[in-house]
């Protein structure tokens, strides 16, 4: 019994060498065996400094069967930034005896923090993740642009002011322009917002940019929402531009306003001898509700684009108003659309109330047309409302209100909804293409946004864009 105790013992020992042996030859020792990785550069898109970067993350692999021990992962530091590591689960500066599995790999995460960089355009900071395996030294590059901004938080606005295109601005809460004070926009500037804040104005908005140099009205979202797609698609980033009904006067022109809730809001005024609000070659485009009500106001726009919106893309009620050579349409994306691309009321007799007038408005030479229904109204007869050369989605006939329109209409746009493309130029064979009337058309509204002439030829396209005829290749 006793040596039958000893050929146990003995046996364990040898499968203890035997398993201590295998479990030895797993790891790989050799400098030829290193490791690959998903991307050679992560790039993160322009960061605002001093403010913390979305995560971003690339793969390390493991080709090899046996394991492999990475002997150090850690930041070189020689950037403007400062760049955070996790490695798969781990949170640290630096990490040591990181093991992957034969044929298997592991995630490291990084994210940016870029400190001021006190210019006024975007610096590149790069950097670099290192590894050390089997003697080897290996790396990642880590890029990202730093921007400075000037940041606003819940400010208001008493004195005349100018934001300027030195630098983006980031708006906190909110913006208010007070009665009596006007705030100005140069060429060029960029006005971003966090999330859930708004411009709210009393006063009187200026937004005057230019062909070469437009004003952009966007969320401060510049990462990716996943993959590829950036936040540049999305609605509801931030809340809007309400103009008070003590707001006179408003402008904007070269304006590219994008991913808000409620667009642009004209609360009611109830004076219609008095301008709300002017647009030219503007672009209000994106809202997960409007990009532009007017309640009982006097708004005019030439040459502008009012595209995707959750409800109305164009929501009316009573007032004054005027467009001229725009288009109006609707490819939303995030959500079933919930009214007509223009919505309408207080228009018909019916709706009359004493002390109040309805509404009047021309629509000329404009394009409404997109996924969802037209027009909410489709007998105007008795009203003030009329439609002029215009090209629509809905069947129907001509009469006082509708004027040479182009019913059921095509006008071959080049947006692409399932590819995030939202071009509302025309292609070669598009209906829209020399229908419009040159009489309708003023001489300020001449150029469009992208500076081509509407009066070039022997006539007149309808909608904001002027037709650019294409190669057959293109």
């Amino acid at each position: 019994m006793k040596h039958l105790r000893y050929i146990l013992y003995a046996v364990v020992a040898c499968i203890m060498v035997m398993t201590t042996a295998c479990i030895e030859d797993d790891f790989t020792t050799s400098s030829s065996d290193t490791l690959t990785f998903s991307c050679d550069t992560l790039a993160f898109d322009t960061v605002f400094t001093e403010l913390g970067t979305p995560t971003k993350r690339f793969t390390v692999y493991n080709r090899h069967k046996k394991m492999i021990n990475i002997s150090s992962i850690k930041m070189e530091g020689t950037s403007n930034g400062k760049f955070f590591l996790n490695v798969d689960g781990m949170t640290g500066e630096e990490f040591h005896d990181v093991e992957i599995r034969g044929e298997d790999s592991i995630f490291v995460f990084v994210e940016a923090y870029i400190d001021p960089t006190d210019k006024n355009n975007p610096i590149e900071i790069t950097d670099h993740v290192q590894f050390l395996t089997n003697g080897v030294p290996q790396k990642v590059t880590v890029t990202a642009w730093g921007q400075d901004v000037i940041r606003k938080y819940g400010e208001t606005i008493t004195a005349d002011t100018r934001f300027t295109a030195d630098k983006p601005y980031v708006i906190f809460d909110s913006l208010v322009v007070e009665q009596g004070a006007k705030l100005s926009i140069s060429p060029g500037a960029t006005i971003c917002f966090h999330d859930k804040a708004y411009m709210e104005v009393r006063g009187t908005l200026e937004a005057i940019g230019t062909q070469d140099a437009p004003i952009a009205l966007r969320g401060d979202r510049t990462d990716n929402v996943v993959g590829e797609i950036d936040f540049d698609i999305m609605s509801g980033q931030w809340g809007g531009i309400i103009l008070a009904p003590e707001s006179f006067g408003n402008e904007m022109q070269h304006v590219l306003m994008r991913g808000s809730t409620y667009g642009v809001y004209a609360d009611s005024c109830g004076i219609a001898d008095r301008m709300k609000l002017h647009l030219y070659n503007t672009v209000l485009h994106n809202a997960s509700n409007s990009v532009l009500t007017s309640i009982h106001s006097w708004i005019e726009a030439e040459g502008c684009e009012f595209s995707e919106a959750g409800g109305n893309t164009v929501a009316l009620i009573g007032g004054k108003h005027s467009f001229v050579n725009c288009t109006l349409t609707n490819y939303y994306l995030f959500s079933a659309i919930e009214g007509a691309i223009l919505g309408l009321g207080y228009v018909l007799p019916e709706e009359e109330q004493q002390g109040t007038p309805l509404m009047q408005a021309n629509f000329d030479n404009c394009i409404i047309y997109g996924l969802s229904t037209d027009l909410n109204i489709g007998d105007l007869t008795g009203s003030n409302v009329y439609l002029r050369n215009c090209l629509l989605k809905s069947a129907g006939e001509n009469d006082d209100n509708f004027i040479n329109c182009i019913w059921e209409g095509e006008p071959e746009f080049f947006t692409i909804r399932e590819e995030y493309i939202f071009d509302y130029r025309l292609k070669n064979e598009s209906m829209a293409i020399g229908t419009g009337d040159m009489n309708l058309c003023p001489e300020k509204a001449s150029i469009d946004r992208y500076g081509n002439n509407r009066f070039a030829g022997e006539s007149i396209d309808i909608g904001a864009y002027v037709w650019v005829e294409q190669e057959t290749s293109e």
